[in-house]
């Protein structure tokens, strides 16, 4: 055996699943901002080639996601609590493929994102990878509690925020859309896109968890 397959067998492997999981992070606030960009792009073509990019991105976040479990079943020594490593990994998961969905939608219904209630929440949802990624970034160290605390605290300000979005943009397409089609289709959209702020809310109960454990 050589000097660094020896080596190899003193590291620290359960910090793997920090750059994992930051990557993972990474990729889910980029594609908050692809949502974002895609919203305020009119041009069908244009969006198909930002939904295009989504899948990419969402396909990369699989990749992450399966090399977590894959590290998982691995590795005995873990940074916390397995339960959590699943659940974290699997709600991180959720907020990406929720993204993909909410963008591919808008072009599979041919409906015009362009107006205010999907400009808002797709800000919410970029808003929330954003703070679920400041709160990731932390862990490895866990040193700055209450900016993690800070963050997690916004998810869920979000996520409420996303609420009252779903609720005025029900209301007023009932009032004013005649189109008992675009009703159903939008509807459905705003419904995806609300996921998703769940789903932001989901991976900050798992990582508030975390932080109470191990802080």
């Amino acid at each position: 055996m050589s000097l660094s397959s020896i080596l190899k067998l003193f590291q620290p492997k359960d910090r793997i699943f920090y750059g994992l999981f930051e990557k993972v992070v990474e990729t889910n606030t980029l594609m908050g901002k692809k949502l974002k960009e895609l919203v305020n792009t009119p041009d069908f073509n244009e969006r198909q080639n930002i939904i295009n990019q989504l899948e990419a991105l969402e396909h990369t976040n699989d990749d992450n996601t399966h090399n977590i479990f894959t590290e998982l079943g691995r590795n005995f020594i873990t940074p916390f609590d397995r339960e959590d490593i699943h659940a974290l990994a699997s709600s991180l998961d959720d907020i990406a493929d929720y993204i993909y969905a909410s963008a591919k939608k808008i072009n599979f219904y041919k409906v015009d994102p362009m107006e205010q209630g999907f400009q808002k929440m797709a800000d919410v949802i970029s808003q929330g990878t954003e703070c679920i990624h400041s709160a990731v970034m932390e862990l490895r160290n866990m040193k700055n509690v209450n900016s993690i605390t800070n963050a997690l605290v916004k998810v869920n300000s979000l996520e409420n925020q996303a609420d009252d979005i779903y609720d005025m943009c029900i209301e007023k397409l009932f009032a004013t859309e005649p189109d008992a089609k675009e009703v159903i289709k939008k509807r459905e959209i705003y419904q995806v896109m609300e996921i998703v702020t769940d789903k932001c809310e989901d991976a900050a109960n798992v990582i508030e968890s975390i932080v109470i454990k191990y802080a």
